[in-house]
């Protein structure tokens, strides 16, 4: 999943950036609204994290340009401008939720986990394919109660494959929802992380497969390919 953090507090950039991607997310972070304007346009993200209180651009004008090019991404307004009138025209404007500074960091975790649920179609906070279960509030795998341990970057992958299970992703999709601007992730990077999936999720009956030439899926029948 990638998330698009705008917010001009350096020190709390910096905290929830980290908080984030400690979590597996891929997080670009920008300060102030032109940079989230123009980012926003140009990039796909599943969440946007928004402050108001921007220079050069006003983050509800930010928001506004999105709703209007028809950018669906969930956002989540997040700052100090808490009174109701402001929270109804962010609402009002196609925000999705509303996060008052200073928040406690259990909270704003819980947001954004319902929000990319929200995105990724699923009501659920557990969703089970074949013989493994995703629990999406604590972003983990399991098989018959038993947890199965996954590297962050390809728990990512994996979470991005368990959420289309049965469907093919494009090699270009995973590149995107797995990294930010500055990274740079490769497709012979993406390679070793589809075969480390497939090593781990043999045991449980399960294979990440390969539709040539396009990306790869999620599949119940464990197999040669």
């Amino acid at each position: 999943m990638r998330i698009l953090l705008v917010e001009d507090n350096r020190a709390l950039a910096e905290g929830l950036s980290t908080l984030l991607r400690g979590s597996g997310y891929a997080v670009d972070v920008v300060s102030d609204g032109a940079s989230a304007h123009a980012v926003a346009a140009a990039e796909s993200f599943d969440l946007v994290i928004l402050d108001l209180n921007l220079p050069e651009m006003d983050g509800l004008d930010v928001l506004r340009a999105m709703r209007a090019r028809q950018n669906r991404a969930a956002v989540l307004i997040l700052t100090a401008r808490g009174t109701p009138e402001e929270r109804v025209k962010g609402l009002d404007l196609g925000a999705d939720d509303y996060l008052i500074k200073p928040f406690d960091i259990g909270e704003f975790e819980a947001r954004v986990r319902v929000l990319l649920r929200r995105q990724a179609g699923l009501r659920a906070s557990v969703v089970s394919y074949g013989n493994v279960s995703l629990d999406l509030t604590s972003r983990s795998f399991s098989s018959a109660g038993m947890p199965i341990e996954i590297p962050a970057r390809e728990l990512g992958l994996l979470e991005l494959l368990f959420m289309r299970a049965g469907k093919v992703v494009a090699k270009d999709a995973i590149v995107q929802s797995l990294t930010g601007l500055d990274d740079d992730l490769s497709p012979n990077a993406i390679e070793q992380y589809v075969s480390r999936l497939r090593k781990r999720l043999a045991p449980f009956g399960l294979t990440v497969r390969t539709a040539r030439g396009i990306g790869y899926y999620l599949d119940k029948t464990a197999g040669p390919e």
